[in-house]
């Protein structure tokens, strides 16, 4: 049984996802979820083997039967300890595809992933963080974006339309949860993120990907921003990226 502050990390792989539970396990014990255990597994063990306290919970947020079961294990971890941070950092439902060979299934797909998976994180997660107290900052909750949150490009229209969707969701709820304490945050990432699968992409610019890392810190950054000044919407994007 855990027996300090949680945080929860929905969408842990090997790039951002474990980066931000490792920035958040210096101050919390963390809770990764994913639908498959091979993503999370090597960091809930690296954490773990290192000192810190660290859960992997097989689950899938579009799914909402997955995440009711996710979070009655989550409870019985952590049944008296106070959730800090909650993170929705699904990737799920990236399709590029001309628009006219998109198929029904992908186009809702991709909101399914997005829209629905960040409403059934949320439904899980605001109750508990409207709860917790006695807590060094905020409680918060941070949704990630990418660049289709803002622009529908040619080819994206499905992707763009569920990370849309998740950035309506995030504003709603930050209007709605701000006034009760709860910093409800969204992060647009713009740009191709430095992880395993990305390591061979082409770049002029040895330094021109986003550092996962530098991520999580950000995400740290927001999650201890005091209640006087909550940002809602934080862009993250290497030097050379245009936009």
């Amino acid at each position: 049984m855990a027996t300090k502050p949680f945080a929860i990390v929905a969408g842990v792989g090997p790039g951002t996802g474990a980066s931000i539970a490792r920035k958040f396990t210096q101050a919390y014990s963390v809770v990764v979820l994913a639908r498959n255990p091979s993503n999370y597994n090597s960091v809930v063990n690296e954490i773990n083997s290192s000192g810190g306290q660290a859960l992997g919970i097989s689950a899938d947020v579009s799914d909402s039967a997955s995440v009711k079961t996710a979070f009655e294990k989550i409870a019985q971890q952590h049944k008296d300890t106070p959730l800090a941070a909650a993170v929705f950092n699904s990737g799920g439902g990236f399709v590029r595809k001309p628009f006219l060979e998109l198929t029904e299934e992908e186009f809702a797909n991709g909101f399914k992933s997005q829209g629905i998976g960040a409403f059934n994180f949320a439904k899980s997660t605001l109750p508990l963080l409207q709860k917790a107290t006695g807590l060094q900052y905020p409680p918060t909750l941070i949704f990630t974006g990418a660049t289709a949150s803002v622009k529908g490009s040619a080819n994206f229209s499905a992707f763009a339309s569920g990370k849309f969707a998740l950035r309506a969701l995030a504003q709603s709820l930050a209007r709605e949860f701000g006034p009760k304490g709860v910093h409800v945050s969204h992060v647009i990432i713009d740009g191709v993120i430095d992880i395993p699968r990305t390591k061979e992409w082409a770049n002029e610019h040895p330094d021109g990907k986003l550092d996962p890392d530098a991520i999580a810190d950000a995400y740290w950054h927001l999650h201890t921003q005091p209640r006087t000044t909550f940002g809602f919407e934080l862009d993250l994007r290497p030097y050379v990226e245009k936009w």
